[in-house]
């Protein structure tokens, strides 16, 4: 998620009306709440969700506190307190498949934690030297994680070895940083980050340019994907179905947007779109079989984005049915 000031007006982006659709959506997309978070400024940014057991993480950007939603919850409850092994904040998260939650911290890193005991089994960490922003990840079918780095337009890479290791220095799997438009001064590039079901390619987006970056796991080429219908200008999370259909939540502008994808991930069509103020600044987004799961991070209310539009309410995930 970009944490930055921007130029558009956050109380007319507010003002936008409900529901655009494009495609053959059958009917409007439905925003309620699936559950709520506990506190008054959590402004919470990554979401993940374990396969195995239904349970939901959510981070705060805020202080770094990991939350846990059991199935059925209708209010989170700390998992992770905030400080945990020095964490400052809680912005992409992953269940990996054999139950590990990976959690970045945009300010040093990534650590691992055992999602029964909530020990940290592992921590990476970025050079204090060199600016960076770590912002989110995904795991391929081989154990391998990849985390962007929205400062330095760099993708992390952290091998299954690595993890049996338990601790090292977050190293470079594939600088984009000649790949990506030029953005101003200030502005980030990449941000949110999926991969296919076969462990293929990685798919990570640039919110500035609003253009979508493919990363070929066999050769390394890197490639832009052709998009067809639209941009992804202000897209923060990525989730990607093993079908091929891909779904992103552009913050700024409260809209969740779905698109197909070829095959080969080369292109990208655009299906439909929703845009809804009741989405409060959606920073990512986890598919489930039944609904799309939205982080409503209020980021506008009293939070990173600036000017500030006034005080926020309760902190809540949303739940979206018919994306």
């Amino acid at each position: 998620m970009r944490k930055l000031s921007h130029a558009l007006p956050v109380a007319a982006l507010l003002a936008l009306t409900t529901a655009l659709t494009t495609g053959a959506a059958p009917g409007p997309a439905r925003v309620s709440t699936a559950f709520t978070l506990p506190g008054a400024k959590v402004y919470p940014e990554g979401i993940a969700a374990d396969a195995r057991t239904g349970t939901v993480y959510v981070g705060s950007y805020a202080d770094g506190t990991v939350y846990r939603a059991r199935p059925g919850a209708r209010t989170a409850e700390v998992f992770l307190p905030s400080g945990t092994d020095g964490r400052h904040t809680a912005n992409g998260l992953r269940v990996d498949a054999r139950g590990r939650l990976w959690v970045t911290d945009s300010t040093a890193g990534v650590a691992v934690y055992d999602t029964a005991t909530g020990t940290r089994l592992a921590h990476f960490e970025a050079d204090p030297a060199v600016p960076h922003f770590i912002n989110d990840l995904t795991i391929t079918p081989d154990g391998t994680a990849y985390l962007t780095d929205s400062v330095r337009a760099v993708i992390y890479r952290v091998t299954p070895a690595q993890l049996r290791a338990g601790s090292g220095a977050l190293t470079v799997g594939y600088d984009l940083s000649r790949q990506v438009t030029p953005p101003p001064p200030g502005k980030f590039t990449l941000n949110g980050i999926t991969s296919d079901a076969a462990g293929r390619y990685l798919l990570a987006v640039d919110m500035t340019a609003g253009e979508l970056h493919r990363v070929d796991l066999a050769t390394g080429a890197l490639s832009r994907v052709i998009l067809t219908g639209g941009d992804l200008k202000a897209a923060d999370g990525l989730d990607l179905s093993p079908t091929g259909t891909l779904r992103a939540a552009h913050n700024i502008t409260n809209t969740l947007t779905r698109w197909q994808l070829t095959p080969d991930g080369t292109r990208a069509r655009l299906l439909h779109t929703l845009t809804d103020p009741a989405l409060q600044i959606p920073t990512t987004l986890a598919h489930t079989p039944t609904r799309t799961l939205v982080v409503r991070s209020q980021f506008d209310k009293g939070g990173p984005m600036t000017p500030s539009t006034g005080t926020p309410t309760t902190f809540t995930v949303a739940a979206v049915r018919g994306l």
